[in-house]
């Protein structure tokens, strides 16, 4: 697959858990033209000795440039639940491209106050302001990482479900963090697969003309806009300890604002570890 060249070009620049995850992307990356970042989390190995399936949930960045073969593709991969994470005006200006039939649900919390072009050029001034997006946003968390529990609680056999945002990194990042935790895969490899991101959005033409737009307009250089938005170890810890400090642990979470408590989480593991 093309991301072969890419992912050794960077070898030497991302972690051994990370390479360990993007060295399976032939099979965890759809290939589809429309997206670059949608991909399977199966395949990971929880703490019980189980493995996360394959074929069932899927993450994603913008998925409104899909191609009609792309479409089919995800026909037939049966995904046809899909959970958009961006903001209302978000998802008007870019429709998502769907199945036909599809189950559509948009859970825009929290993201309809996301920075706009102007403000984001105040922040990427500030050091570390993604830090206080992933910790301080916690009062966000219960109503937009919901509907995605409660679609994979209620998928049928062999149905897949899919949740994205824009970038496919930062809110599914945490989605999928969630998701993997409740399955009980280590934090270690919860993380790689955050931290894959950043070599799979390379490859975002848009992304990168936003990078472009973000220099001129900040007057900072282009080391300096990727530094300030790479995704890093820190922020999923921050994303962790704000639902800690606020809720106690990440259970009392889960049970408070999603009512996913023990049993949903052994119908969780039963339905997507083997």
């Amino acid at each position: 697959m093309r991301i072969s060249n890419l992912m050794m070009a960077l070898l030497g620049a991302i972690p051994t858990l990370a390479f360990g995850q993007l060295s399976d992307s032939s099979k965890r990356v759809l290939p589809v033209e429309g997206a670059v970042n949608f991909r399977d989390i199966g395949g990971y190995e929880t703490s019980s000795g189980k493995h996360v399936v394959w074929g069932r949930i899927f993450r994603s960045d913008a998925i409104d440039k899909l191609t009609d073969a792309d479409v089919l593709l995800m026909d037939r991969k049966r995904i046809h639940t899909v959970v958009d994470l961006r903001g209302t005006a978000e998802s008007k200006s870019a429709p998502d491209r769907l199945t036909a039939n599809s189950d559509y649900t948009l859970s825009p919390a929290g993201s309809d106050s996301l920075p706009n072009p102007q403000e984001m050029v105040k922040a990427l001034k500030q050091k570390d302001f993604l830090i206080k997006f992933y910790g301080e946003g916690v009062q966000y968390y219960g109503d937009r990482y919901r509907p995605a529990f409660i679609k994979l609680l209620g998928a049928a056999d062999g149905e897949a479900v899919m949740y994205h945002c824009t970038g496919g990194r930062d809110r599914t990042g945490m989605q999928t963090a969630l998701i993997l935790y409740v399955l009980g895969v280590p934090y270690p490899v919860i993380e790689a697969d955050y931290l894959a991101s950043n070599v799979y959005l390379s490859r975002n033409k848009q992304m990168n003309a936003y990078t472009d737009a973000m220099v001129a307009a900040t007057g900072m250089t282009k080391q300096q806009i990727e530094d300030q938005m790479k995704l890093k170890p820190a922020l999923l810890k921050a994303f962790f300890d704000g639902i800690n400090r606020k809720y106690g642990t990440v259970e009392q979470f889960l049970q408070d604002e999603m009512a996913i408590g023990p049993k949903e989480i052994r119908i969780l593991k039963a339905k997507y570890t083997r």
